[in-house]
């Protein structure tokens, strides 16, 4: 089994209630937004960190991460990419990652999850705070959201 944290849209805040829901995973994807380079050395205290950039990641740190991504982790392949909309184009995916909406969604297309963490910084709105965790088993992928107030 492995476990995969999944958070987006932190704009330069990682919240000590993020830290500790992704705690123990294997691996953290961040889907786009961290708007700051030390942000992401945050999280790679904590695991190994994949991330794409989001609309408002900007200089040269930034333009090191790319639009989209796509590995293979535990027999799944993942697609990762801040703003669904922006998809060049249908990739085959077991597991479809975006940010950008700041509205956390878990959504079965077929055989692909489309997952969308939720925002894990500022809050925006009315919506939820929140990131997502994965666990992976070769048969098997079981998406939660975790909300990061009052965790």
């Amino acid at each position: 089994m492995t476990l995969l944290g999944v958070i987006s849209d932190t704009h330069d805040l990682l919240r000590p209630e993020a830290r500790r829901a992704l705690a123990g995973c294997d691996l953290i994807v961040h889907a786009g937004d961290v708007c700051t380079p030390g942000l992401l050395e945050e999280l790679a205290a904590l695991a190994p960190v994949k991330a794409v950039r989001g609309n408002n990641d900007r200089g040269r740190w930034a333009r090191e991460l790319p639009e989209e991504l796509d590995f293979e982790l535990t027999g799944h392949r993942i697609h990762v990419i801040h703003d669904d909309a922006r998809r060049t184009a249908e990739c085959p995916a077991d597991i479809l990652i975006s940010g950008h909406s700041h509205r956390p969604r878990r959504e079965a297309r077929g055989a692909a999850l489309f997952l969308n963490p939720g925002s894990a910084g500022p809050r925006r709105f009315t919506l939820p705070v929140s990131l997502a965790r994965v666990r992976l088993e070769w048969d098997s992928i079981q998406a939660e959201h975790v909300s990061l107030l009052g965790v």
